[in-house]
């Protein structure tokens, strides 16, 4: 059987991407990851430090920089073209701060999966921890979904609460949810992937 090769896209520091990369390394042969494999790492920015994690490993990793593709279009054809040349059936966002546009979601219907900040429908779209601060919730979390043509609205996959405390501010916020989705967010890939597969 050959697994299911997927790609991780990213803009910033790459921690759901080390989680992702830390939880196939350690899980057991005939586990359900051994359906699927992190085959490529891209970044639509070149200075993204979570590229040193692909590095470390060995694994291919791309830039494919936005600010040279004035069109989105243009973009996204050129991450099409990458995944194509790297044989990627998934498309996994971790981080990934681009709106992906209605044909390259089209391409890849129902195998791009994302990870939000809050526990949607609730607070989509940028600063999730500012919105549910301001909103005086008692209970955050993070969602994994489907990506679809619009922002954080995506069908649900799954999604893990976190409290939200008296005295949180944005800082102590995300980093009990970083630590949530960081748990969630490899285990539900694994899942989504092999049970999509024959």
């Amino acid at each position: 059987m050959n697994p299911e090769r997927f790609a991780v896209l990213i803009s910033g520091r790459g921690s759901n991407l080390k989680a992702i990369l830390d939880y196939w390394d350690t899980q057991d042969p005939g586990s359900h990851t051994q359906r699927s494999t992190p085959a490529l790492v891209i970044s639509n920015r070149p200075e993204a430090p979570g590229l040193q994690f692909a590095r470390d490993r060995g694994l291919p990793h791309v830039v494919v920089d936005h600010t040279q593709y004035p069109e989105r279009e243009h973009f996204d054809d050129a991450l099409t073209t990458c995944l194509e040349e790297h044989d990627i059936s998934w498309v996994i966002l971790a981080g990934f701060m681009r709106v992906l546009g209605p044909g390259f979601v089209s391409r890849y219907s129902g195998r791009i999966l994302n990870t939000h900040p809050s526990l949607l429908p609730a607070f989509p779209g940028r600063d999730a921890m500012g919105q549910a601060l301001a909103a005086g919730v008692k209970i955050s979390g993070c969602t994994v979904h489907r990506v679809d043509g619009g922002v954080d609205t995506g069908p649900i996959v799954a999604q893990a609460a976190v409290p939200v405390y008296p005295d949180d501010d944005d800082k102590r916020l995300g980093e009990r949810i970083r630590s949530a989705e960081h748990h969630l967010y490899p285990r539900v890939i694994a899942q989504v992937i092999a049970e999509a597969l024959p």
